[in-house]
């Protein structure tokens, strides 16, 4: 496997993911599927193969894989987008397929590694025209608690994305939000001192 992975031929590369898509779509085993989610997500990485992905739309399979019940098809499915979202014609294939409504439901997820995927790829999918759905007030209020987290990794990545993605202004208005929400969902106003990881 790995000569093949490994080949700078690109028809060989080509025929290569062709072979895991449709092992995919193949196989019944959830745990096959899984290895090969796992692999495309890798694969998604590097830009090299984008444009055999692209041809294979792959991109749609990962999109796919964000409703499903199975954990590990939604990480990883995650995981594939997060490293698709960087490639301008993937991102656009993602954001005309409704991609961020998807994107976005996945940030409830029990699983800090789904989450940190989704808050990125919605980063990556920030676009003039795509802006005001992903500063969504929903959107910047459930960032607001992921800035509060234990989780360092998920506290910092919300506060880049509120930085870098948010008008101080939006910031404060969905801060109000929250605070004019909090009574009545039991979310610790900020700075009071005693801060748990409520939001996951």
């Amino acid at each position: 496997m790995m000569s093949r992975t490994g080949s700078s031929d690109p028809s060989d590369r080509f025929e290569y993911l062709q072979t895991l898509v449709t092992e995919f779509q193949d196989t019944d085993s959830e745990e096959a599927k899984e290895q090969v989610l796992a692999n495309l997500a890798n694969f998604a990485y590097d830009p090299s193969n984008m444009e055999h992905l692209r041809e294979l739309q792959v991109a749609d399979l990962f999109l796919d894989m964000l409703t499903e019940e199975n954990d590990n098809f939604v990480e990883f499915g995650m995981g594939g987008l997060c490293n698709l979202s960087m490639d301008p014609e993937c991102r656009h294939v993602i954001l005309e397929s409704g991609g961020i409504g998807l994107v976005t439901n996945c940030l409830s997820s029990r699983r800090e590694e789904t989450v940190l995927s989704a808050v990125t790829t919605l980063m990556n999918l920030l676009t003039p025209s795509s802006r005001s759905e992903i500063t969504d007030p929903a959107i910047l209020q459930c960032m607001l608690r992921f800035s509060l987290s234990q989780s360092p990794r998920l506290r910092g990545l919300a506060a880049v994305f509120l930085q870098d993605c948010c008008t101080e202004a939006q910031v404060a208005r969905a801060q109000r939000q929250m605070q004019g929400e909090q009574t009545a969902v039991g979310i610790p106003l900020p700075g009071n001192g005693d801060l748990t990881d409520e939001v996951r």
